[in-house]
């Protein structure tokens, strides 16, 4: 009795175990009753009927797939080294089970012939240098392949491109030819560029100093009729006064008067034998009569 209760016990915990099932929250699990589909469950715990039910568990997560590294031709017939990596995530669990029955050899031979459509429309320049539009296209061909495997394909990555090996010697060849040139180029452009700065430099330079002795030679001109004017307007009303003082001052012209006679005096013991009086002796001569009758109030 108690071995029997021992083992139907036994039998139990196996029958328990076996109906136990638990999806973690990044899968989804496909139950199968005897060979037919019944329903799809999300993560948690779940039972089945042993030896009648089968859980077949999808990770939802998203995953890689390396391309393997292959010869491709592109359009100027040049053979190169292709290398990539896929990224996707299952979208439809019940799909990628039952679509497909191997998804990631299918996604690789997959993507290796599309990477030989790709590349092949492509000289090896644009190649080189168009990997983002490589890229997507490559991901816009595989996600659309692939979206009836119940998987979407989230980008593509080319890991590298290789030339042959003389390609790269004439490449390398030809960037340092290049470089050469544009190094030459930016010293000869420095040069001019240095030459025509200086050049302006010194058009300004003399530019300054003619406007410099320019500015001096106006300033000592301005100097030179400043002092010519102040000297004609010295002259002028000196003039002015001897003629105010002839004209309109009797005593003054008096004086004056003794001023030319004893001009006449010095110039009468001379040796001259014709004496030449100015214009202006006249006025002075008709005041002698003036002077004489000084001498007669005197006298």
């Amino acid at each position: 009795m108690i071995i029997g209760m021992a083992i139907i016990i036994f039998f139990l915990i196996i029958l328990a175990a076996a109906s136990i099932r638990i999806v973690r929250p990044y899968e989804r699990g496909l139950i199968e009753r005897l060979g037919r589909f019944k329903k799809e469950v999300g993560s948690g715990l779940h039972m089945i009927l042993p030896f009648f039910d089968r859980m077949i568990k999808v990770d939802m997560r998203e995953r890689v797939i390396d391309v393997p590294p292959q010869e491709v031709i592109t359009k100027d017939n040049v053979v190169v080294t292709v290398d990539a990596v896929i990224y996707y995530e299952v979208t439809d669990a019940y799909k990628v089970i039952y679509n497909v029955s191997n998804f990631d050899m299918a996604t690789v031979k997959l993507a290796q012939t599309n990477l030989r459509n790709v590349i092949g429309e492509l000289e090896l320049d644009q190649t080189l240098t168009s990997r983002e539009k490589i890229n997507m296209k490559l991901r816009e061909v595989l996600d659309e392949a692939t979206d009836k495997w119940g998987v979407r394909i989230t980008r593509v990555e080319i890991k590298k491109i290789d030339p042959p090996k003389d390609i790269m010697e004439a490449m390398s060849k030809q960037m340092k030819a290049e470089r050469t040139k544009r190094a030459a180029i930016l010293e000869a452009e420095g040069i001019k560029q240095a030459q025509i700065l200086k050049a302006e430099g010194e058009r300004n330079a003399a530019i300054l100093r003619a406007e410099g002795e320019a500015e001096a030679i106006k300033k000592v001109a301005d100097a030179n009729r400043y002092k010519l004017i102040a000297e004609a307007e010295g002259q002028a009303q000196a003039i002015l006064n001897v003629f105010k003082a002839i004209h309109e001052g009797q005593p003054n012209k008096e004086i004056i008067a003794l001023r030319y006679l004893d001009a006449l005096a010095k110039i009468a013991n001379g040796q001259a034998t014709k004496l030449f009086l100015p214009y202006e002796s006249s006025s002075i001569l008709s005041s002698l009569g003036v002077i004489s009758e000084i001498f007669k109030k005197e006298s």
